[in-house]
């Protein structure tokens, strides 16, 4: 297992930069004062790890909670995500200066892209290439990549990708796909830890928060955490943010680990990376 700490503790990416393990995620966060009172709650709190994309309609906002925190700009692990209709050589460096120039920063600690949208990714990925080559990101990666999508871009990919973000959670492990990025040098990260709020209607769940006095969200992210996957978990209400994050004075056993892994029914609540027409 990895060493988790506290909130400000970091998996180390491929490239030796480290990412914090625990971020914010601002998905359906609304652009304006939700999410910019999020990231300065979040990062007032303690957090250090901001992820948003340009899909979600409110980098202005984020860029402007980072601004307004009491934390500095080079203390924050920004990340967002190229869409789908922004991909290809060209249109992909343009969409970047766009999320800069929205988010108000002149570089990026890690760009993702979004979807393996099919025909354009590897032209996409080797604009992230020539970006990450120039310093104008500290890390690159990619987002909803299955194997073979991985394997794919690898072909002709000259860096391996740092982190891919899935979507994870007790009914959706993946271990092969987990285990093989871990062959390959990429770091696993969770989107949807919460399974869009059905996690919290099992059973299993409620005898564990029980067991360890904590919530079920405290559970399942620390089950994240001690399987060595960076995660996100998406919230605009102050207090959830905070509880969130009190994930480091506790541990599950192996036993529990294994309980929560052996939920898998390879069930997803997002869209599948393989059959997707956006």
């Amino acid at each position: 297992m990895k060493n988790i700490t506290n909130l400000q503790g970091t998996f180390e990416l491929n490239n030796g930069v480290q990412m914090p393990y625990l971020g914010l995620g601002v998905y359906l966060s609304e652009d304006g004062s939700e999410v910019i009172n999020a990231v300065k709650d979040a990062l007032n709190h303690g957090y250090r790890h901001i992820d948003t994309a340009s899909f979600y309609h409110n980098e202005e906002g984020v860029g402007v909670g980072i601004k307004e925190s009491d934390v500095d700009r080079e203390d924050v692990f920004l990340v967002t995500k190229v869409w789908n209709t922004e991909q290809g050589y060209e249109n992909t460096l343009k969409a970047f200066d766009a999320s800069l120039k929205r988010l108000g920063t002149d570089y990026l600690d890690l760009y993702l892209v979004h979807w393996p949208k099919e025909g354009l990714y590897k032209d996409t990925w080797r604009a992230l290439e020539k970006l990450y080559k120039e310093k104008r990101i500290r890390a690159i990666g990619v987002s909803n990549f299955m194997q073979h999508h991985l394997e794919d871009l690898l072909t002709s990919a000259e860096i391996v990708p740092m982190v891919n973000q899935m979507e994870f959670h007790p009914y959706l492990v993946q271990q092969d796909l987990i285990d093989f990025c871990t062959e390959k040098g990429i770091q696993y990260e969770a989107w949807s830890p919460l399974m869009q709020g059905h996690i919290f209607d099992l059973d299993i769940m409620k005898n564990l928060a029980a067991k360890y006095n904590k919530t079920i969200a405290q559970i399942v992210l620390r089950w994240d955490l001690q399987k060595g996957v960076v995660t996100i978990p998406k919230s605009s209400n102050k207090n959830r943010i905070i509880s969130n994050a009190d994930l480091f004075d506790f541990e599950l056993s192996n036993e529990d680990v294994q309980l929560l892994d052996g939920l898998d029914r390879d069930k997803r609540f997002g869209p599948d990376p393989n059959n997707f027409d956006f």
